[in-house]
């Protein structure tokens, strides 16, 4: 029982940086903010972009061109539009619920990698994992 909890520590710490990272992409995603529509047009913050790249691509943000930024919008249906609103409107609970998991995932990640470097006798080896798990990632990053 001893080295499956130290296995699961290992690996609890190991992947903690990349659930965290998931976890906020995640729920940063559920309301469109990576994107311009979730901004009503307006660009997103460029560091929001930058996860939602990470997220969906598996890759880094590349900087945009002039002609994909000026691209006129076209025409908007109203009736479209409606049961677009209409749709956006019944999925705003299940919205709401993923934003909760997203911000349990993360406060529980957050517990469990304090957890795994306030013990003294795993501590170094924990530390290490939990670096390795953040620059393991960023790494791979094409």
């Amino acid at each position: 029982m001893r080295k499956l909890r130290q296995l699961h520590l290992y690996i609890g710490v190991f992947f903690a940086p990349a659930i965290l990272f998931f976890a906020i992409s995640g729920g940063l995603q559920t309301f469109r903010l990576q994107q311009a529509s979730g901004w009503d047009g307006a660009p997103p913050p460029q560091w929001m972009a930058w996860m939602g790249k990470v997220h969906i691509d598996q890759a880094k943000l590349q900087p945009a061109g002039k002609a994909e930024a000026s691209k006129p919008k076209p025409p908007v249906d109203p009736v479209v539009a409606a049961e677009r609103a209409a749709r956006q409107k019944a999925a705003l609970p299940m919205k709401i619920f993923t934003v909760a998991l997203a911000i349990a995932l993360s406060l529980s990640v957050l517990l469990g990698a304090g957890i795994a470097l306030g013990m003294r006798s795993t501590r170094r080896v924990a530390t290490l994992m939990l670096i390795a798990g953040a620059v393991v990632p960023i790494l791979l990053l094409r």
